[in-house]
């Protein structure tokens, strides 16, 4: 039975943390990438995949890679990390690659070589007395990632728990208290080339400050750069991981997904433009004859030094709209997404009508005024 009292403090019935630990240990991980941006990011012990799902979402992100014990349960949770029709429709910037792996922690394989993060959340605890003995040079000496985050519980904390037995889960091996972990984390850390701080989730209730937090965590950051050797020695060892599954998404880096993004925005302004041009024409057609129009900007509160004003506009001839390639550039999405004037042009060239020149993009206006830019694919635009 647990003590009734911890350090003058009474245990609660229930003590419930809000966002549960499990959310905030995620939390505290995404925001660490956030921060950090790291391109290579490992979860060892990934189980549910759910860590690796959130992360994904992390635009700095190339590749990431999921490790655990237990492959049935790899299996079942792969589907969270699969891609979907939002994945093609908009597509991410970078690429983004993730594998997952079944295989024990202690065991160097070299597929986990070379990343910039290394999670292990809630692992060690359980881990057998001689695979804890192994981890450090795994981890921190073949592995060697330039950040590592480990997280494990606090047994401190652990009689504030009503009706708790001796550990939190069954399947933990054991519990530290801080002084213990701190004291295995500083000497993986001086060991290896790495230092650590220390910080955790999960705030002790008034009067039991005492106890420290609920979860532990220590923050391994390298100090001591690999050398070419030791890399191309780590790379000659035999992989001992399986692959359970990879999923490859799609990324503005491949031409045909760049494509069609570019397409799909240039579609969308030409639209745009050439709507507001049908509506000063039809003003302007009572009280000018000429053949050619110019394009008729909206009235709107706008500085005077504007620098699209030196830009070329779009105008019409008859029933062609020309919207040169310049005033397309000059938005900033486009310009994001092709860098300069003559990728745009490459990018679009199968896509559209160019005037003789190649300075503009021709389409027709008539019948075209009741178009649904919610509808439109590229399509429906009818070009000359």
């Amino acid at each position: 039975m647990v003590d009734s009292h911890v350090r003058g403090v009474q245990v609660k019935e229930n003590i419930k943390f809000t966002p549960s630990l499990s959310e905030q240990r995620h939390k505290f991980v995404l925001d660490f990438v956030r921060k950090h941006k790291p391109q290579k990011v490992a979860d060892l012990g990934c189980a549910n995949c759910k860590l690796l799902w959130r992360l994904k979402y992390h635009e700095s992100i190339e590749v990431l890679a999921g490790l655990d014990i237990d492959e049935n349960i790899l299996t079942r949770n792969i589907y969270r990390l699969h891609t979907g029709a939002g994945d093609y429709l908009d597509p991410r910037e970078r690429p983004l690659t993730i594998t997952l792996y079944h295989g024990s922690v202690v065991e160097k394989d070299p597929c986990l070589l070379g990343f910039d993060l290394i999670t292990c959340i809630e692992l060690i605890e359980h881990l057998e007395a001689k695979e804890l003995s192994q981890f450090p040079e795994v981890i921190f000496g073949f592995f060697s990632p330039t950040t590592v985050i480990i997280s494990t519980p606090n047994s401190e904390f652990n009689p504030l728990f009503s009706g708790k037995t001796l550990f939190r889960h069954p399947d933990h091996k054991f519990e530290w208290d801080r002084t213990q972990f701190q004291s295995w984390a500083l000497d993986a850390a001086r060991h290896y080339g790495y230092s650590v701080e220390f910080t955790g989730l999960g705030e002790p209730p008034p009067g039991a400050e005492a106890v420290g937090f609920c979860t532990q965590i220590g923050v391994f950051v390298k100090t001591i750069p690999n050398t070419v050797k030791s890399l191309h020695d780590e790379k000659t060892i035999e992989c001992a991981h399986t692959t359970v599954g990879t999923v490859i998404y799609p990324s503005l880096k491949e031409e045909k997904y760049l494509r069609k993004a570019v397409s799909n925005e240039v579609f969308s302004q030409i639209l745009k433009m050439k709507r507001v041009l049908l509506e000063s024409l039809k003003m302007k057609n009572d009280n000018d004859n000429s053949d050619e129009l110019e394009f008729v900007k909206p009235k709107c509160d706008e500085s005077k030094n504007d620098p699209t004003e030196e830009i070329p506009k779009p105008f019409c001839i008859e029933n062609v709209f020309y919207v040169p390639l310049e005033r397309l550039f000059s938005f900033p999405k486009i310009k994001h997404l092709c860098g300069d004037l003559e990728t745009l042009k490459m990018l679009i060239a199968n896509e559209v009508m160019l005037s003789s020149d190649g300075s503009s993009v021709m389409i027709n206006t008539v019948d075209e005024e009741d178009c649904d830019l919610s509808d439109n694919d590229g399509d429906d635009l009818r070009f000359v």
